[in-house]
């Protein structure tokens, strides 16, 4: 297959490695060609505007811009652009706050390389990419009781902090880790703990562990 009949595919990821080793796995397809790629979410908006791509693999956690607030903002202006979500956090945390915000799946960046093909051709061809540990985290929102959990009703940036302080962080460290000033990372905290009614980082740690968010 020549390029002009193949798979555009944009690459967007703040590790070099790692978009050289999309780009690898993608090298070896006949039907998949990488048009483009960039290291954060501005040069992510950016390309969505000036490139041509079927689908962009876009990086959930990057240095400058949250991955969901850039994907959103992709989805408002390039709509027919299909957005497939890279991450290194368990589908159950991330992907359907995702597939709400626009994206056509999601993809766990430890998976086998034959799966991030088969998402692509399956994207491509105008349907979602749903992997099975996703279909069943998806079949258990569906079931379970409409009583959201209080994590459920963080902003985006405001779980992605959560995440972050529940991962063992300070303040100081999610600052400098997203281009933040510690104020405003501090306030994130503030309304994240007046939301979820709890006292202190011991407790919002206690909560995560406790909702399966991170790992003991």
């Amino acid at each position: 297959m020549n390029e002009k009949n193949s798979i555009r595919v944009m690459i967007v990821d703040d590790h070099a490695i790692v978009r050289e080793g999309l780009k690898q796995i993608l090298a070896d397809t006949d039907d998949i060609v990488v048009t483009a790629e960039g290291e954060n979410g501005l040069e992510a908006i950016r390309l969505s505007r000036t490139e041509k791509g079927d689908i962009m693999l876009l990086d959930i956690t990057m240095p400058d811009k949250n991955g969901i607030e850039v994907l959103k903002q992709i989805h408002k202006e390039k709509p027919e652009l299909a957005i497939l979500m890279l991450s290194m956090h368990r589908e159950d945390q991330y992907a359907i706050r995702s597939l709400k915000a626009g994206a056509v799946g999601y993809l766990n960046k430890q998976s086998a390389p034959n799966e991030l093909v088969k998402a692509i051709r399956q994207v491509a061809s105008g349907n979602k990419y749903i992997s099975p540990v996703l279909a069943q985290e998806l079949a258990r929102h569906v079931t379970e009781d409409t009583q959201k959990a209080p994590h459920e009703s963080l902003s985006d940036r405001e779980f992605q902090t959560l995440m972050m302080i529940a991962g063992g962080k300070s303040v100081s460290d999610i600052a400098t880790e997203l281009s933040l000033s510690v104020k405003t990372v501090s306030e994130y905290r503030s309304r994240i703990l007046s939301k979820m009614s709890l006292k202190n980082n011991a407790e919002l740690m206690h909560y995560a562990i406790r909702h399966k968010l991170v790992t003991e």
